[in-house]
């Protein structure tokens, strides 16, 4: 190798640091694509490969991935999203589904020219990642489940029932009205949009459990220990992709477990340090 070609070489390489470096601090790119009817609001951050963000019901990327969305883009390009009717997403005359927003998401990421991602869910959000994998499996590499469940009953009684009893007037002066009504291209609609979600809730169609067991992709579960899911639930989950083994006997699901102590459904996001170094450990393990 030449001086010359040496030189040259240093030079690309300082230069690609530089682009890399400007990106950064321009901070993330924003927008509007067209996907299913829907002008769907997103955000890309960083570099690398891709993961995608789905928030939880009622929620928006600043309401649901406070925090996140630094740590995970050091390493990734994180593509965070905001589904039908929730934070700038309008919504549209169109059912409230999990299979409609996995439809979604895979539309989105044709627009954005990303062939394929690993997706990372929060409870709503954990239902549409699991409907990707089954619905969109060549968009799909990795799975993170965070609280949700792939069946309704997977919910205790009291969580379920609780839903169901949902009103604007539960949420009046609270972050979500406040949050809703702050992004919403329809801030005075809040109460019609609660209401066709507990609607949408009750309605939704759960996976068949020989559904969620044919997925490829492997799934890391990640749940509290009080976030109000049924244990027996969550271990069908895991079982179904290929967990309770013995790993020092014999081989190990790719796909994994993880119960956090002392979380709820909603104190669960605030244990970023914890979850976030086994998210990044789990995506980085090689198959």
């Amino acid at each position: 190798m030449t001086h010359t070609t040496t030189v040259g070489i240093t030079t690309l390489l300082a230069m690609t640091m530089a682009i890399a470096d400007l990106s950064a601090q321009q901070g993330p790119t924003t927008g509007y694509a067209p996907v299913n009817g829907l002008r769907m609001y997103h955000e890309v951050h960083g570099q690398g490969d891709p993961v995608v963000l789905l928030h939880g019901a009622f929620m928006s990327i600043t309401s649901n991935w406070t925090g996140w969305i630094d740590e995970l883009s050091k390493t990734r390009k994180v593509i965070a999203v905001e589904m039908q009717g929730h934070g700038r997403t309008a919504g549209i005359p169109r059912a409230f589904s999990s299979a409609n927003h996995a439809d979604d998401v895979a539309a989105l990421l044709e627009h954005l020219g990303i062939a394929r991602a690993d997706i990372i869910g929060y409870s709503m959000g954990g239902g549409v990642a699991m409907q990707m994998a089954v619905r969109h499996p060549d968009h799909v590499r990795k799975v993170v489940v965070i609280s949700s469940t792939f069946r309704r009953d997977g919910v205790i009684q009291e969580g379920q029932d609780a839903l169901q009893e949902l009103t604007a007037e539960v949420f009046k002066g609270s972050p979500i009205e406040t949050e809703y009504k702050r992004l919403s291209p329809t801030p005075d609609q809040f109460s019609q949009f609660i209401t066709r979600m507990v609607a949408a809730n009750a309605k939704d169609s759960d996976l068949r459990a020989e559904q969620l067991k044919a997925t490829t992709a492997p799934m890391f579960f990640v749940h509290g220990d009080a976030d109000g899911i049924r244990l027996q639930h969550v271990a069908e989950m895991f079982r179904l992709k290929g967990g309770e083994t013995h790993g020092d006997l014999g081989p190990r699901s790719a796909s994994r477990l993880a119960i956090v102590p002392n979380a709820t459904h909603v104190t669960l996001m605030e244990r970023m340090a914890v979850i976030v170094p086994m998210v990044n450990d789990f995506l980085d393990a090689k198959p």
